[in-house]
């Protein structure tokens, strides 16, 4: 039997101390995976609905049968995991600033993302997803400029309360105008986001993509027994 609480991973990073643990729930009878950074939880296995619904929104939006894909922000690996039971998924490219989250995968730390390291469709960038997004280069270092189908971002609470303060710039009109031009024609940006549909940034998205909409989606909270919802923006170029 696993203990009841164990933190299998710890590391102090420039946006805070990031750790990953492991809890036994004796209410629910399973095993819990979260991730905090310093004393705020960014993400728990008992809340991925959204992260899954983040990569399946996104990719339903592209009528491609060929799709080069890019997830911005590794965590816990639900995004990367769904965006792979995709078929159409030819590459993913998964970008992630704390080296030790990619390790975690390449440790087989989550069962749950089991085979997201070993898919030869995977490659991780250790990357500042965000100044890869400002810089010249763009999000693959070995090919500067490329463009994508589809690039998934979770990272920040929201575009209104980000880790940190660099992060703030990519969600104004600039900012996203520098993510679009590294997207396909028809390609697809869609974002996890913590907080109600934000009104403003819908319509920032809009100014800036043919297309923009706020998905509001609910799942069942197994800690105060009622429902919750996240929002996952899905804009087109």
């Amino acid at each position: 039997m696993s203990p009841r609480f164990e933190e299998l991973a710890w590391r102090a990073t420039p946006l805070g101390e990031i750790s990953l643990r492991r809890r036994r729930d004796p209410s629910l009878g399973v095993e819990v995976y979260e991730v905090k950074l310093d004393d705020e939880y960014l993400m728990s296995s008992l809340f991925p609905v959204a992260e899954i619904e983040l990569a399946r929104l996104g990719l339903a939006a592209l009528p491609d049968p060929r799709l080069e894909v890019v997830v911005g922000g590794l965590g816990l690996g639900y995004t990367a995991r769904t965006a792979l039971d995709d078929d159409r998924v030819s590459e993913l490219l998964v970008v992630e600033t704390v080296e030790d989250v990619i390790d975690w995968h390449r440790r087989g730390l989550l069962p749950f993302a089991a085979g997201l390291a070993e898919d030869p469709r995977t490659r991780f960038v250790h990357a500042d997803f965000f100044a890869s997004v400002a810089g010249d280069a763009g999000l693959d270092p070995d090919t500067p400029g490329r463009r994508f189908h589809a690039v998934l971002l979770d990272v920040d609470h929201s575009p209104r309360h980000v880790l940190h303060p660099g992060h703030a710039p990519f969600y104004t009109a600039d900012g996203l105008r520098r993510l679009a031009r590294l997207l396909h024609p028809g390609g697809v940006f869609a974002l996890w986001s913590d907080d109600p549909p934000d009104a403003d940034f819908t319509q920032t998205l809009a100014g800036v993509f043919a297309t923009a909409r706020a998905h509001v989606v609910p799942f069942a909270n197994p800690l105060t027994g009622g429902d919750s919802a996240n929002t996952v923006y899905v804009a087109t170029t």
